[in-house]
């Protein structure tokens, strides 16, 4: 930890994974600071946590007090955090010098198993209920749903006391075989099993010879309605139709989840409209909604909620897009910005291996990659989970019109036989909305190294879709004018490819003219160019003699020259 890096946590503010204690009033005993260790050791996160001792809430540095002896005996402390946490917990304890105060800077490890005190105390970091962090205390489903967040429990498979066999619907055993029936990819072994032995094979139920446990699975799956009210009562699905202020629809089931998926399928139909769109002789409908992408986002809305948490899997069809939340953060190790590469982590994987078998959702586990797959090759714009939080997972997928010429240059494609990939699809909607990006925003847009992104951008050039600008940091990819003629847009091509250099060079020199001196910063803009380029083409001016460089890096701004 270094001065630099301490100074720029804290000019941060607090976090779920840091925290200050200040000493300016007191000295934190070493309850507090075991209590303070815990409560970031159990955080929702998977990057290491910082105590940081010395440090005021308002972020001002009053320095530590020594501890364990006339000064602060580091590895005492680290010893001391060690025997009084349950596991015991491996810290690293540094002592930085700023601003002519001493800080503790504690750097807590990612941990996979929930941490206690020696005294049996759980505390997490969390937003409190004045929305401020706080540490919070757990209780044993908050422990438990910890645990299912870092892969270590699944809930779905626990046992439910006191739930019987005679708690489970032979409806439901029925209505799973006719998914299976009806789907593809489903799992056909299953057809013929009576519902003992199907529930077994799912796993749902502890038996051998006789039902001595009823697993959660088995009640979400099969449970009769009462039984669901009783045994898991945080189960409960919402769907509603609003617009703008107004509720037309505002339903809620509590019924086991196969038959959930069914009723909200058929209300998806019954209101969901479709275009049709003529590409040569082929007839191709484009939906309001793509039904198989909201068909997996409900799914797994389903399957990896959190049942430790109260609280309804909303379905909300809205005016211009549909929103579907459903409670419980991203599992361990899942961020926004791995979302379309990480792998599979499922809350609850015997719930989600049931779903795969009776062919309701991918059984390659890449439901994710399907929703926005979907989305994009019918026109319109990419799912955004950015409403997500550490207590509410929500994909907004966009309705509105669609972009008819974007779907006829996809299905163009595919009759010449190309298909394209998700990384594909994901450069080309955003070349048609942003006009040019660069590699390094195309590789977070795919969420993929620039090696990966480098060649699915290589593959769009071949297919004749995108063509490159500039070279090496400068380099910019932009759509073809071949594209943008099959997206029915001609001069957009024209509009994207921007002035040639002795253009910008005139527009740059008229810029001066008017205004005495120009920068590097307004030459990009001007020229809507990027910062490399525009530095390229103030170097040539200033090489002719028409203008002139003072100042260096980032000060540096050019007048007139001598005038050619």
């Amino acid at each position: 930890m270094t001065p630099e890096k301490l100074r720029a946590l804290i000019a941060a503010g607090e976090t779920l994974a840091v925290e200050f204690k200040g000493e300016e009033r007191a000295s934190l005993t070493d309850r507090q600071l075991i209590e303070a260790v815990v409560c970031l050791a159990n955080r929702v996160g998977h990057e290491a946590a910082y105590l940081l001792i010395g440090v005021e809430d308002d972020g001002r540095v009053t320095g530590a007090r020594p501890r364990h002896g006339a000064a602060t005996d580091l590895a005492r402390v680290a010893a001391l955090i060690a025997n009084r946490t349950r596991p015991p917990l491996s810290v690293r304890i540094e002592s930085v010098q700023i601003d002519g105060f001493t800080v503790l800077a504690i750097e807590i490890p990612p941990q996979r198993q929930p941490v206690a005190t020696s005294e049996g105390v759980f505390l997490q970091r969390a937003l409190g209920g004045d929305g401020k962090l706080a540490c919070v205390p757990m209780d044993g489903y908050a422990v438990q749903s910890l645990q299912a967040d870092r892969g270590l429990l699944d809930p779905s498979a626990q046992i439910v006391a006191d739930a019987r066999w005679e708690h489970l619907d032979p409806l439901e055993f029925e209505r799973f075989r006719r998914s299976v029936r009806e789907r593809r990819g489903s799992d056909e072994s299953l057809l013929d099993l009576p519902d003992l032995e199907l529930a077994k094979a799912l796993g749902v139920v502890d038996a051998n010879g006789v039902v001595r446990g009823v697993r959660l699975a088995a009640l979400l799956l099969f449970g009769k309605e009462d039984a669901l009210r009783r045994f898991v009562p945080s189960h409960e699905v919402a769907f509603q139709v609003l617009r703008r202020l107004q509720v037309e629809v505002n339903d809620f089931f509590r019924w086991p989840l196969l038959r959930t998926m069914e009723e909200i399928e058929t209300r998806i139909r019954a209101r969901n409209r479709e275009q049709e769109l003529m590409v040569g002789l082929l007839r191709v409908g484009v939906p309001d909604y793509p039904e198989r992408a909201l068909r997996e986002a409900l799914a797994n809305a389903l399957i990896h909620r959190d049942y430790q948490r109260l609280g309804a899997v909303h379905f909300q069809w809205q005016t211009d897009q549909i929103e579907i939340t459903s409670p419980g953060g991203f599992p361990e190790g899942v961020r926004l910005d791995n979302l379309l590469v990480t792998a599979p982590r499922p809350r609850n994987p015997l719930l989600a291996d049931a779903f795969k078998r009776a062919g309701i959702v991918e059984r390659t586990a890449r439901g994710i990659d399907t929703i926005f797959y979907e989305q994009l090759r019918n026109g319109r714009p990419a799912p955004s989970y950015a409403r997500s939080n550490d207590a509410t997972v929500s994909v907004v997928i966009p309705g509105g019109a669609a972009n008819l010429d974007f779907v006829r240059l996809l299905v163009t494609e595919s009759q010449q036989g190309r298909d394209l990939a998700l990384d594909e699809l994901l450069i080309l909607n955003c070349l048609w909305q942003t006009r040019s990006l660069t590699t390094d925003e195309a590789a977070h847009l795919v969420q993929k190294p620039e090696t990966d992104t480098r060649a699915a951008l290589h593959r769009l050039v071949e297919a004749g879709l995108v063509e490159e600008r500039g070279q090496k940091k400068g380099r910019t990819w932009h759509l073809s004018a071949a594209a943008y003629r099959l997206l029915g847009d001609k001069a957009g091509y024209v509009r994207s490819r921007g002035f040639e250099p002795l253009q910008q060079e005139q527009m740059v020199l008229q810029y001066v003219d008017k205004h005495g001196r120009i920068t590097r910063r307004e030459a990009a803009e001007l020229c809507r160019i990027g910062p490399f380029q525009a530095t390229r083409l103030l170097d040539r001016l200033v090489k002719d003699g028409r203008l002139i460089r003072h100042g260096e890096r980032k000060g540096a701004w050019y007048e007139r020259g001598q005038k050619i």
